[in-house]
């Protein structure tokens, strides 16, 4: 795979998020993978804090970003995507699966403005595809389960899966939302953890299970293999789906699931504004019968 890339990661406390700047040290050219934007549910506001630190750190070290890279289109933060690309020129990219998120969603947020082809985004990624981040070989593996648009970055000795794994202590990502499906992550996060036992894993998320007294982000294979609770060695497809589907069934719906997707399957872009100037955030009502 090439030599190694520096990667440095953000942890956003306010979602569980982990951002990742990945840099080749040969060139300086860079990537920035699944970025923050701040917001507050309860005013509206939204800021770039978060975002904007990335930002200083690649400049302190010298770094072009030139990619804004999404493992998916996520149900619990805001995507800064928009905001590095405007500051960077960067090119956004995203699993080819967001066109099935989107044709979803779009309708229920009446979010008409949002383009059928999937160019909200600068380009859309296939399996097995790659590209260059600077010297480094970039590997696409997608990894549906969690939503259909997952996707993996395979780069050098590291993948970046976003939500389809956690740590060994936590397990693994819902599939309860809208073209999720059990037996599909299974099969997914079987492809990681058939890749070489010292192989890196960076995750997306990390919610600090209990008795672990700090968050953490990066594993490897092997300890997956070893000690995740859902997909450890040994464990059958047909089990893990039983639990999975079993677990799902309890879980409240994510409190950003509205707010994130509307303006994540637009590329991390705001939904357009109204007669009035004003930008809106949508949320579907369901009326629920009196028993």
């Amino acid at each position: 795979m090439g030599d190694l890339p520096v990667i440095r990661s953000f942890f956003d406390e306010a979602t569980n998020t982990v951002s990742h700047i990945v840099a080749d040290p040969a060139t300086g050219a860079a990537a920035v993978i699944d970025p923050v934007l701040d917001y507050n549910p309860c005013s509206g506001r939204i800021g770039t804090a978060s975002a904007e630190k990335l930002l200083a750190d690649a400049k302190r070290e010298g770094w072009s970003i030139g990619w804004v890279l999404e493992t998916h289109a996520h149900a619990d933060h805001l995507s800064a995507a928009a905001f590095i690309k405007d500051n960077t020129g960067a090119t956004t990219a995203i699993g080819e699966g967001i066109l099935k998120v989107q044709q979803v969603f779009g309708p229920m947020l009446a979010a008409n403005d949002v383009q059928a082809d999937g160019s909200d985004f600068d380009r859309l990624l296939g399996d097995g595809e790659h590209f260059k981040i600077g010297a480094l070989d970039v590997e696409v593996i997608a990894t549906p389960g969690h939503t259909p648009a997952c996707v993996s970055y395979r780069i050098g000795d590291a993948v970046f899966v976003g939500d389809t794994l956690f740590m060994p202590d936590h397990g693994t990502a819902r599939c309860d939302f809208p073209g999720g499906d059990a037996r599909q992550l299974y099969r997914s996060i079987h492809r990681l953890l058939s890749l070489p036992e010292q192989t890196r894993l960076y995750l997306c998320h990390d919610y600090k299970a209990p008795g672990r007294d700090r968050f953490a982000w990066e594993t490897t294979v092997g300890e997956e293999r070893r000690s995740n609770p859902h997909v450890r060695d040994g464990i059958p497809e047909d089990e893990f789906v039983a639990m999975r589907e079993a677990r799902d069934a309890t879980l409240p719906v994510p409190k950003l699931l509205y707010p994130s997707i509307q303006v994540n399957i637009r590329g991390g872009r705001l939904p357009p504004a109204e007669a009035n100037g004003r930008r809106y955030i949508r949320i579907p009502i369901e009326e629920v019968p009196a028993v």
